[in-house]
């Protein structure tokens, strides 16, 4: 491979990781975890709507224009915070939210 190609490789591979921090800081600015709402399960900021509810609900079939009909106050960037959320998750040893 020549060094102008492994360079625009790791230039976009660099703009991904750009991408997906500024994701990750977007989700968890979205999501809450407090022990006085819901037991301390996460949920999306200002709702009592749990990361676990719409998770469920993608796992079950529903696009996303459906769970925002099922919940009129979440917007698309909520749902996307939780899918987020859940993979950091699962991803990570540890993940902190607000």
């Amino acid at each position: 491979m020549c060094a102008v190609a492994v360079s625009k490789q790791y230039a976009s591979g660099e703009r991904y990781a750009k991408e997906s921090r500024a994701r990750t800081m977007e989700a968890m600015d979205r999501i809450e975890v407090n022990p006085a709402i819901c037991s301390g399960k996460p949920v999306i900021r200002g709702t009592r709507i749990m990361v676990r509810n719409i998770l469920g609900m993608v796992a079950g079939g529903y696009s996303i224009d459906r769970i925002l009909e099922s919940y009129p106050d979440l917007r698309r960037e909520d749902v996307a915070a939780a899918l987020e959320y859940a993979a950091r998750v699962v991803d990570e040893d540890q993940v902190i939210a607000h």
